[in-house]
């Protein structure tokens, strides 16, 4: 079945582009190309479409305002075009937290021929959008809290400079990955993450979660002792690898090139946590499209981690957890809202059969 696209964007050269793109697949087709938010509201109601590509910066309205109103009043799967700038970071972060399915970073005016570069990806995108699944404005907000609270100071200092908990996300993954932290407490082994963006937006999602969370997030710059109660983002440029040093582990960062299309990506963290961390890991792969990160989870699963995956009812794209899924990388499966109850209930488990005098293993 063809997907039926409206673009709306206020520069023609730009619309004109991304119809090229588009109707450059045979399973996708605009249907139609407003050039502000008003005209696209009454293309909306005429033709239908499947899926929306919304620039952020347009006459009349910002992308950000019709967004808002779009997912209150008729929410349909839609595709940020946003400016590769800290402060398009800034306004795609919150547009996803609006509702928004995923972004493309726009070319700088200069570029704009690249944008060519960018085809398949934003094919996939929308291909991914089409099956993805809505969330309401009204369930936007405040993260759901875990169903096993977790007192804080609690933990062993064992567990806590043994253990390494990484986690792994794609599409719909800036709200799945903030939902998880700020349900954690303040005091956990130290947390390491990718999610798939752009180097210019991870410092941005970075800040904007250590606002939110107890715990300290940072983006990662590579060389630093991981730290229990500090989560480390991989930044857009580069993949991120963890390496055992005495008691704990250093983060190591290299621009190879990229893995399942993708830098950083997963199955690269979660590989190196199979070989430096073993048993001692913790693997956590959340919403996202395609399949990166289930080979690295099968990988810390054969060397003895606990991992766990989100469930596709929760998911705003079952890709990526239900590769895990098939090739037997999950321990467990659950809801995002229960997630982070079940990492702290495994770390509690972990933690009292090293008190009666086991290993921090099962």
């Amino acid at each position: 079945m063809t997907i039926r696209v409206l673009v709306v964007d206020d520069s023609a050269l730009m619309r004109a582009l991304l119809t090229e793109i588009i109707n450059g697949a045979s399973d996708l087709e605009v249907v139609g190309c407003a050039p502000d938010p008003i005209a696209a509201r009454e293309m909306i109601k005429a033709l239908n479409p499947d899926v929306l590509t919304l620039d952020v910066e347009m006459p009349r309205m910002d992308g950000l305002e019709f967004l808002d109103r779009l997912m209150r009043l008729r929410p349909m799967p839609v595709i940020m075009i946003s400016s590769f700038t800290q402060a398009g970071s800034d306004v795609t972060l919150r547009a996803l937290e609006l509702g928004a399915i995923d972004y493309v970073t726009k070319p700088r005016a200069e570029n704009i021929s690249l944008l060519r570069d960018y085809a398949e990806e934003i094919r996939d995108k929308l291909r991914g959008a089409r099956g993805a699944r809505l969330i309401s404005t009204a369930r936007v907000g405040a993260p759901p809290a875990p169903t096993l609270a977790q007192p804080n100071g609690s933990f062993s200092a064992r567990l806590l400079t043994e253990k390494v908990i990484a986690i792994g996300a794609s599409t719909g993954g800036t709200e799945a990955i903030k939902a998880v932290l700020c349900s954690l407490p303040e005091e956990m082994p130290p947390i390491v993450m990718v999610q798939h963006m752009p180097e210019a937006y991870t410092a941005s999602f970075a800040q904007r979660l250590d606002s939110l969370s107890k715990l300290t997030v940072v983006e990662a710059r590579g060389g630093e002792l991981l730290q229990p109660g500090t989560a480390y983002l991989a930044p857009g440029h580069s993949h991120m690898r963890v390496r055992k040093s005495g008691n704990g582990f250093v983060l190591c960062l290299s621009q190879e090139a990229p893995v399942n299309r993708h830098r950083p990506a997963a199955d690269v963290l979660f590989g190196s946590i199979a070989e430096q961390a073993g048993q001692h890991g913790l693997g956590v792969i959340l919403t996202g499209m395609g399949k990166d990160g289930a080979q690295g989870l099968l990988a810390m699963r054969q060397a003895g981690a606990w991992n766990i995956g989100q469930d596709q009812a929760s998911c705003i794209v079952y890709g990526m957890p239900r590769e895990a899924a098939e090739i037997g990388a999950l321990d467990e499966v659950a809801s995002l809202g229960d997630i982070s109850a079940r990492i702290v209930a495994k770390l509690r488990a972990f933690d009292k059969r090293a008190k009666d005098g086991s290993a921090l293993t099962d």
